[in-house]
């Protein structure tokens, strides 16, 4: 049990984000309130079946919704406001976002039928605010979406600067450059902690810009006759606008396949960006062009089995298809867990006979995170009493805690998600833990991923099910058949002699109880799962998840 946080004291927890990349929720605690930086989601993978949206686990703060002062959102990529429309009912507090963020979070909000009920504050870049006993500032920084902020969090026992995702970039082509006065005059001000992005702490040198993505896709266009698909991450709006300019170059139309692409687009126009492009082309107008004249924006980037793209590889897309002498441009990074799936699209294209770009063929892509030169910098710059590694594995934190170290900062603090860590008074350290978690969509309902649901679910995936239904007469012997069924186990033409085989088991298991135990239920039921599940591991080597349900007369 964690007390609400004192007058006298600062604190830092994460319930998303920290030792992992992705799903970002991040508590600060101070003078009997909690501020909240990002709300967001991860994806689902192969360990997590019928999952496609994680989130946190957020019963810590709903616990003491009270106390919540608000939320507060560095920028609009779907792992830092994802997970709003699913948990913003059970929070219920007043959200801070500058502009296209706001845009874009209320067009997910419009999607979810929430748009009445949630209230949005737009703050302007560099703006300076207040939230409860919370003195916030915007900072402006650069990374592969509009409007990035680092936020400093001003307080009586210190000065935080939450930086959310960032990178270096002096050309973004979209957006401001960072401010790196604003950085500069808090680090001379004091800066306790710095609470900073480590996707890339293990990359040396500079992440690099977009204007180099830019001249690499126009150079890369003008090698191809037939149509061209580009792949990219949908919130990227300079990369949008890099792949509309380069298509131009070449005298094609651009166009939009996907829906979240659209949603951004909307967004960015509605906020002043992408003003002086013309409007891009419809997915069903794009298929009446001529292929050498026709450059294809696509969702799908990660292999996501339901995205343009991958319905395009499929021939299943209604609007849009690909054929020998086409190209996929894919002008995004693998994400860690999503190689899979990756290959799988690509495989489906090749079939088609389509030529593949990745960025390891071309300078196509760049990351939106810092590399070690960019960090490096950005601590010359602040000068922190406290460097607290976020965003990152745990490999990356470590990482980045040795690169705080050798940039002379006095104190480090690694921590995990739900690490309550003091940071002030110092020196810093961890004074308890809190429950943290992760929630899956499953369908439209919200489900623990370490609950026994998903545990059966595992099991089921793996090892099959059998479900048997026994009629009892009043001695509890069997008075019929045994009913069973067999799913995920075994071929059509073995069903037969197994559902034989493990009938003639519970036969052979109820004579052998005790006439009194075959009176009750639970004797019963485990005496019968048992001798199935022992039939089918001999059968198959596996035990499946075995059930019985019974009907006495």
């Amino acid at each position: 049990m964690i007390d609400p946080p004192r007058a006298d004291e600062l604190l830092f927890l994460p319930l998303g984000g920290a030792g992992e990349i992705g799903m970002n929720l991040t508590l600060y605690g101070h003078d009997g309130k909690w501020l909240m930086v990002d709300l967001g989601v991860t994806f689902g993978d192969d360990a997590t079946p019928g999952i496609e949206v994680i989130m946190p686990d957020p019963t810590f703060i709903e616990d003491h919704a009270d106390r919540l002062a608000g939320l507060v959102l560095t920028h609009a990529h779907e792992d830092h406001i994802g997970a709003v429309p699913y948990l913003w009912p059970d929070l219920g507090c007043p959200i801070y976002a500058t502009p296209f963020t706001a845009a874009v979070l209320r067009r997910k909000l419009i999607e979810s039928g929430m748009e009445e009920e949630v209230e949005i504050t737009e703050i302007p870049l560099s703006g300076r605010f207040k939230i409860g006993p919370f003195d916030l500032e915007f900072i402006t920084l650069t990374h592969s979406i509009p409007e990035p902020n680092a936020i400093a969090i001003r307080t009586p026992c210190g000065t935080i600067l939450h930086t959310g995702d960032w990178k270096l970039d002096p050309d973004p082509l979209v957006g401001e450059v960072t401010d790196e006065e604003a950085l500069k005059r808090l680090g001379a001000e004091g800066v306790l902690a710095m609470v900073c992005d480590s996707t890339n702490a293990l990359v040396p040198g500079h992440s690099g810009s977009e204007a180099l993505v830019r001249a690499n896709l126009t150079e890369m266009m003008g090698r191809f006759d037939g149509r061209i698909a580009v792949a990219c991450f949908a919130s990227n709006v300079a990369r949008v606008e890099s792949v509309a300019r380069a298509a131009a170059h070449h005298d094609r139309h651009a166009a939009l396949v996907g829906r979240s692409l659209w949603r951004i687009n909307r967004a960015a126009r509605d906020t002043g960006y992408l003003a002086d492009l013309p409007d891009f082309v419809s997915e069903h107008d794009a298929g009446f062009l001529p292929r050498n004249k026709v450059v294809l924006l696509c969702t799908g980037s990660q292999g996501e089995p339901r995205s343009a793209l991958a319905r395009i590889a499929r021939g299943e897309h209604p609007a849009v298809t690909l054929e020998a002498g086409d190209a996929v441009l894919f002008s995004s990074r693998v994400i860690p867990g999503n190689d899979r799936a990756i290959g799988r699209l690509q495989n489906d294209l090749a079939k088609l006979g389509v030529e593949i770009v990745t960025e390891r063929d071309n300078a196509i892509h760049v990351s939106g995170h810092p590399a070690r030169d960019e960090l490096i910098a950005m601590y010359q710059w602040v000068r922190p009493q406290i460097a607290v590694p976020v965003h990152g594995e745990y490999r990356h934190l470590m990482a980045h805690a040795r690169l705080a170290h050798d940039c002379q900062v006095p104190q480090t603090v690694v921590s995990t998600n739900g690490d309550v860590i003091r940071l002030a008074p110092g020196p810093a350290k961890k004074i308890g833990e809190v429950h943290s978690g992760r929630l899956g969509l499953d369908g439209k309902v919200l489900m623990s991923l370490d609950g026994e649901a998903m545990r059966l679910r595992h099991r089921m995936l793996h090892n099959g099910t059998a479900v048997a239904t026994l009629v009892l007469d009043d001695t509890g012997l069997l008075a019929a058949d045994p009913q069973i069924s067999i799913q995920g186990l075994l071929e059509p033409d073995e069903m037969a002699e197994a559902r034989e085989d493990a009938a003639d088991a519970v036969r052979t298991a109820l004579v052998k109880l005790k006439p009194a135990d075959r009176k009750l239920d639970a004797p019963v039921k485990e005496a019968a799962r048992l001798a199935i599940r022992k039939t089918l591991q001999n059968l198959h080597g596996k035990k499946p998840l075995t059930e019985v349900h019974l009907v006495r007369l």
